[in-house]
């Protein structure tokens, strides 16, 4: 009885997004990591994508909120009541299912934070939690050979945090854990618009932008875009163009600070490791590596060959996925 019950999944509990792994079934779910709240009775009014389309646009008596900030629990029963709907969606097998769980987390969180999470799932009804370090999953579903002794060097940025790391033996050699990624790069651009425009964006605007317009080296051709906000001084609606010179240099110093984690990790690698670099390069993953001409800057930063997962989005919940079929590896890469 216990076996039917019982379940395998694997969450990558993300600032931006959340990813559910199902053992068997691959990744099941993608969802945005937001949640909208009803102030007056405390209740969930919708939750994920439903939950992001509501973002800047909600009445008095509900919010939108982000219950994870710089990869770690800001609102500990959202969060809580965010992976138990996800959960149920992700395996479909009503309340009576108590899945075992590995999170992916952030290498440079507390033990406070860690438990945390562990609690958060735990009361979303897992049976057992475990917890291994985002670039150490990155690396796996980037399909790295973790196990063998030849480095990789592994760079996963995120919404909340940047996670840096050189992999050997199936351990982490070398990391760097900055709070700084792909949120950043959105509130850098609000607030550039805000002090040259005196023009008021939202947060979903910023994030197209970003997408749209925004690299971290120049464009052949220059690139445009309107955008429309708020003005500050009059209060009414207005539209603004931009270049992609002006965003890249709102994004300058967020990246500036991802690219400096990156050669710290690399000072801080063993030689004989750091040599292997030169061969097998820089693997990206994470949706905020995914700037536009990031890795031509990092290439020309590093002077290492750069290359992306084959799943930029996917790899830390393909690699925590990828933990549930060997078990002993997971045993070992576990962190307390």
């Amino acid at each position: 009885m216990f076996s039917f019950l019982a379940s395998e999944i694997a969450i990558d509990l993300g600032t931006a997004n959340t990813l559910i792994y199902v053992k068997g079934k691959g990744v099941v779910l993608s969802e945005p990591s937001v949640v909208v709240v009803n102030k007056e009775t405390g209740k969930l009014e919708a939750v994920g994508a439903e939950a992001k389309e509501m973002l800047g646009r909600t009445p008095g008596r509900i919010i939108a909120v982000r219950p994870l900030k710089d990869g770690v629990i800001a609102d500990f029963d959202l969060t809580e009541e965010m992976l138990t709907y996800f959960i149920k969606r992700a395996y479909r097998r009503g309340l009576w299912v108590r899945p075992r769980v590995v999170i992916a987390i952030p290498s440079g969180i507390t033990q406070v934070e860690k438990r945390a999470v562990r609690d958060a799932a735990l009361k979303a009804k897992a049976s057992e939690v475990y917890l291994v370090e985002e670039p150490m999953a990155a690396a796996i579903g980037a399909g790295l050979p973790v196990d063998e002794p030849t480095g990789s060097l592994i760079v996963d940025v995120g919404g909340g945090t940047t996670e840096v790391a050189s992999i050997s033996l199936g351990g982490i050699v070398s990391s760097t854990s900055i709070r700084v990624a792909g949120n950043e790069m959105d509130e850098a651009i609000i607030n550039y618009i805000k002090k040259k425009y005196n023009l008021l964006i939202g947060e979903v605007t910023a994030e197209r932008v970003k997408i749209e317009l925004g690299s971290a080296y120049p464009f052949e051709e220059e690139g445009r875009l309107e955008i429309k906000g708020r003005d500050l001084l009059e209060g009414i609606p207005k539209t603004v163009t931009v270049s992609d010179g002006e965003i890249r240099a709102a994004l300058s110093e967020t990246v500036n600070a991802i690219i400096q984690a990156v050669k710290h990790t690399l000072e801080q690698t063993p030689p004989e490791l750091a040599a292997d670099f030169v061969d097998r390069g820089i693997i990206l993953s994470g949706g905020g590596s995914l700037l536009k001409n990031f890795d031509k800057r990092l290439r020309e930063e590093t002077g290492l060959p750069v290359f992306y997962a084959e799943k930029p989005l996917e790899a830390v919940v393909l690699g925590t996925g990828r933990l549930l079929e060997d078990q002993a590896l997971l045993k070992r890469i576990a962190v307390n």
